[in-house]
C-alpha cells in the first residue's frame, strides 16, 4: 500500500530552519547547512540537470527516496515563505524557477485561493484551502501507487502526526547545532504519537533515521 512519509533535514538540536528567516535567507541564519549532504550528491546533482557529484550510502538514501515519490504536500511557508494574500507576496512565484526538482504534482497548503501553476518538468503546484486532509486525499490520487511525500515545514509535520495520517518519518539529521530557530517537534505537546525506529544510516556528513509511527 503506498505510504505517507515525511522526509526533511534536521539540526542535532532539532531545528529544521535557523532563526530569522528571510527572503534572502530563507532556511534562517545558518539553516543552509542542514542541506550540505545532499549538495554534493550525483542524484541531486542530476535532478538539477548538473553532472558529477559523489555516489555512497548518502546518494543511494537520496535516490531511493526520489524515486518512490509520486506526489508532494508542503506548507505555504515552505512554497514562498509568504502567508497573506498571494498578491502582497513578493515570493508568490516560489523559490524554484521555472524547472522546480519535484517532477510530480505537489500540493500547497494554503488559506488563499490560486489557480494551479503548471511548471516544466512534470511539476504542478495545487493549492489546497480546504484542510490537511483534503490535500493528502489529492495527494494520493495524484500519486497513484507510488508513495506521498511531505517536505515541510514544521508546523504542517505536526498538523499531519497530531492527525494520525502520516505512515513514517525519515529524518536527516546534519552535525550542526543551530541553537534556535523553527523546531520539528516543538509544538506537538502530550499527544504525541509513538514512534519505533526501524533503520540507521551514518556517514561523516549525516545520520539518517527512519521510523514507523506507532498506532493507538
Amino acid at each position: 500500500m503506498p505510504r505517507f512519509f515525511l522526509d526533511i533535514s534536521m539540526s542535532l538540536d532539532g531545528f529544521v530552519a535557523g532563526p530569522d528567516a528571510t527572503l534572502e535567507e530563507p532556511l534562517g541564519v545558518g539553516g543552509e547547512r542542514l542541506h550540505d549532504w545532499v549538495l554534493r550528491l550525483a542524484s541531486w546533482r542530476s535532478m538539477h540537470g548538473l553532472e558529477g557529484g559523489e555516489t555512497g550510502p548518502d546518494d543511494d538514501i537520496a535516490r531511493a527516496t526520489w524515486e518512490r515519490v509520486g506526489a508532494e504536500i508542503m506548507g505555504r511557508r515552505m512554497f514562498s515563505g509568504g502567508d497573506g494574500p498571494w498578491e502582497d507576496d513578493p515570493n508568490a512565484d516560489a523559490w524554484w524557477g521555472d524547472d522546480p526538482p519535484f517532477h510530480v504534482p505537489v500540493f500547497v497548503l494554503t488559506h488563499h485561493d490560486r489557480e494551479p501553476v503548471v511548471k516544466q518538468g512534470g511539476t504542478t503546484f495545487t493549492f489546497v484551502t480546504d484542510g490537511d486532509g483534503s490535500a493528502l486525499e489529492q495527494a494520493r490520487a495524484a500519486a497513484e501507487d507510488r508513495d506521498v511525500a511531505l517536505g515541510g515545514g514544521a508546523s504542517v509535520v505536526q498538523q499531519y502526526l497530531q492527525a494520525g495520517q502520516l505512515d513514517e518519518l525519515n529524518i536527516h539529521v546534519a552535525p550542526i547545532l543551530l541553537g534556535g530557530g523553527v523546531s520539528l517537534f516543538g509544538e506537538l505537546g502530550p499527544d504525541a504519537p509513538g514512534l519505533k525506529l526501524t533503520k540507521v544510516v551514518e556517514s561523516p556528513f549525516v545520520t539518517h533515521l527512519t521510523y514507523e509511527i506507532e498506532r493507538a
